[in-house]
């Protein structure tokens, strides 16, 4: 792998940059187009003994910069993944980061993310109570939905409903031609494919309803790839890649987990950045129902992944006993060297960063694309991330008989059962 990371060695030693925990009303300004850097780091000797990390970004909208923070993180502790799965925003994400050089990639992101946001006047700048907050997401969400989001989307000049039924603007309220250009300027998708990162991207084929990875193991992905697994409708339209369309893959599942677990083979640490929580409060108004659904509805299933990984590997375990219980004549045979095969097993370690807006978020919190939201989810990434690098639980695979460990270790439940046991400070 090119620059720095852990490719081709199990127990490097690392150097975590790290971030002062900030709170919302503490969020750097916008200045001069620049989101702040960290401004310390903490020396660490610490590594990981998995083969190779796996950098999974769930679909999510404009909470997708939580992502980009999260990664920042992850790149200043040399935790550079040799594998990139997205959906939808993540997507766009992994391919800016596998489109460029390793010391290019956190600065890539940030351009990204201040271009494709609206810089408007703050209402309520300090977002100091619940009404405040409020307010400004509804203005911000409003002006999304007005204008879309500069160099991504725009809306249509005449709605879907009056053109013709076939017509290019006919079945999305938006254009998102705009985002063709936009990645080919952040994006070098010679780099993308030369093979250093393996990067796949998940869609939805409109006709069939089945769903399709664009993988850089086996074919060439452009930037209507990437399009393709971000196109949700009937906001954005499909992408037409070989004759056939494709829509946004978390109409599907949104999030790639199971396809990179059910295609590794080797013992394997994945970063699982999810925009969508699945535990939350229990609504109590309409807004809150509206949000607690969209949660639920583009959650990740890792519970369910995990389970499903568990009993494979039961199964695998037990095809190996029985294959090494048979005599020496038999395992000459194709059909031994293919069970073999399907009796091999590798270790999983799962670890998860998922964004838990603190403050008023709301059902149109992934299409709130203001700049001051943007920063926020940022730091909140990069917060996140910093304090789950200074934990030592997950950096060895499970043993054998486990076979997976899902990990969560910025949840502030775990965080309260943690209290005084460790503490990353700056």
């Amino acid at each position: 792998m090119s620059g720095s990371g852990l490719s081709g060695s199990r127990h490097a030693g690392v150097r975590l940059a790290s971030v002062p925990l900030r709170g919302p009303a503490q969020m750097p300004r916008f200045r001069a187009g620049t989101i702040a850097s960290p401004v310390c780091s903490l020396v660490m000797t610490k590594g990981h003994s998995h083969d190779q990390i796996a950098l999974v970004l769930q679909g999510g909208g404009a909470l997708g910069s939580y992502q980009a923070g999260a990664y920042e993180a992850l790149a200043g502790a040399d935790m550079v993944p040799q594998w990139l799965a997205g959906i939808s925003i993540g997507s766009i994400n992994s391919a800016i980061i596998a489109g460029n050089p390793p010391d290019q990639r956190v600065a890539k992101l940030r351009d990204f993310w201040q271009t494709i946001t609206n810089r408007l006047p703050e209402l309520f700048p300090t977002r100091t109570n619940t009404l405040s907050e409020h307010i400004r997401a509804l203005t911000a969400t409003w002006s999304s939905l007005v204008m879309g989001a500069p160099h991504f989307f725009k809306p249509r000049l005449v709605p879907p409903f009056f053109q013709a039924p076939g017509a290019e603007g006919a079945t999305s309220f938006y254009d998102s031609s705009a985002l063709h250009q936009t990645l080919l300027e952040f994006v070098d998708f010679d780099r993308l494919n030369d093979g250093d990162i393996r990067v796949s991207l998940g869609a939805v084929q409109v006709d069939s309803g089945n769903f399709a990875f664009f993988d850089t193991s086996d074919m060439r992905i452009e930037a209507e790839h990437v399009m393709a697994s971000g196109a949700l409708p009937p906001g954005l339209p499909a992408v037409e890649i070989d004759g056939k369309l494709y829509w946004d893959g978390g109409l599907v599942s949104n999030t790639p987990l199971s396809y990179v677990m059910n295609r590794s083979r080797r013992d394997t640490l994945i970063f699982q950045v999810d925009l969508f929580p699945a535990r939350g409060h229990l609504p109590q108004t309409m807004v809150e129902v509206e949000e607690r659904r969209k949660d639920i509805v583009y959650s990740s299933r890792t519970r369910m992944n995990t389970d499903a990984f568990r009993t494979r590997h039961v199964l695998k375990s037990t095809l190996r006993r029985v294959l090494d219980a048979l005599p020496e004549d038999v395992r000459a045979s194709a059909e031994f060297k293919e069970a073999e095969e399907l009796a091999e097993w590798n270790a999983i370690s799962v670890v998860q960063l998922i964004y838990r807006h603190q403050g008023w978020g709301g059902a149109s919190k992934d299409f709130e694309f203001s700049r001051g939201s943007m920063l926020q989810h940022w730091e909140a990434g990069r917060a996140d991330a910093a304090t789950t690098l200074a934990s030592d639980e997950w950096r060895t695979p499970p043993p054998p008989e486990e076979a997976i460990a899902v990990y969560d270790l910025s949840d502030p439940a775990h965080q309260e059962r943690r209290a005084g046991t460790q503490k990353l400070e700056c």
